[in-house]
């Protein structure tokens, strides 16, 4: 009986020896799968160089940053939020200090370098201020006080005006077309409502002084702008075109009643816009269609 038990068990171990083997004769090993894109010497993704061309500083409120679809929405005083993209190309810094792109984040206050990569706005990179002691700021003047010598400005990088002191040093200059750059500019172009970019930085005695102030509309002036449509909304009346010579983004308000033309335009279609600044907004006085790109 031990004789027949000990050949039962020494059979069952040379059937299941010969099934495995079987089983792994029908079973080959998955082929490996070949990537289909471009890869660098240490094997990993390569990025495509960044976008060429012109490039343009804006500032303003980071109000959110999605990092799955790699864009954030900046709040710039007087327009509406924009969208702009980033990835691993884009360099970002914390008071002059490189930072990791995950560290980027809603709240921050920043300066972004952006480029035209099609239609979308692309940041080459981005300059965040963990404080307002010096910086840059964009705005319309609320008021200019001649004894104090002093401007405030509405900006979004404060819930209240900035209010910076205006010396002998400091620069005032307007900056724009031929014709509105040609006027004198000076103190008495910082009347309410006039649009600046100011450059400024805090003095011994923690006051924040005005570096240089560039004019950028004066209530009453004119301007035509060439660019192409990257906005347009006829319910709310405002058309957003990007001109090429500048690389601005300009909010252009404008009557669809008084404009029949304004029916037929599309989104990337190239226009020249005549408009005043009335001290809170530009006002389209005329607009047509280019028959070819706009200038640069």
């Amino acid at each position: 009986m031990r004789k027949l038990m000990t050949m039962v068990i020494l059979f069952g171990l040379f059937l299941g020896g010969d099934i495995a083997e079987s089983q792994s004769q029908l079973s080959p090993s998955p082929p490996a799968v070949a990537a289909d894109f471009p890869s660098s010497s240490s094997g990993l993704p390569t990025l495509p160089a960044a976008p060429q061309g012109k490039s343009t500083i804006l500032g303003g409120k980071i109000r959110h940053v999605d990092p799955v679809r790699d864009q954030l929405l900046l709040d710039i005083y007087g327009q509406r939020p924009m969208k702009i993209l980033y990835d691993e190309r884009t360099q970002v810094f914390r008071d002059g200090v490189r930072i990791p792109l995950r560290e980027l984040g809603a709240e921050d206050r920043a300066s972004i370098q952006t480029i035209l990569d099609g239609t979308n706005v692309f940041a080459l990179s981005i300059h965040i201020l963990s404080h307002s002691a010096e910086g840059d700021c964009q705005g319309r003047v609320v008021s200019y006080d001649p004894q104090q010598n002093q401007v405030a400005i509405a900006s979004d990088i404060s819930p209240e005006p900035v209010r910076l002191r205006i010396t002998a040093d400091t620069s005032i200059a307007r900056a724009g077309e031929p014709e509105f750059m040609a006027a004198r500019s000076g103190i008495s172009d910082l009347m309410p409502g006039t649009l600046v970019e100011a450059t400024f930085a805090s003095d011994s005695a923690g006051h924040d002084v005005a570096q240089r102030i560039t004019v950028l509309a004066v209530p009453g002036a004119g301007f035509t702008f060439f660019g192409n449509i990257s906005f347009l909304d006829l319910n709310s009346g405002l058309l957003v075109l990007i001109d090429p010579r500048d690389q601005r983004r300009y909010e252009i308000h404008l009557s669809a009643s008084r404009f029949p033309v304004s029916r037929s335009l599309h989104s990337g279609e190239s226009v020249t816009v005549a408009a005043n600044y009335d001290g809170k907004q530009y006002m389209a006085s005329s607009i047509s269609i280019n028959s070819s790109p706009a200038p640069k």
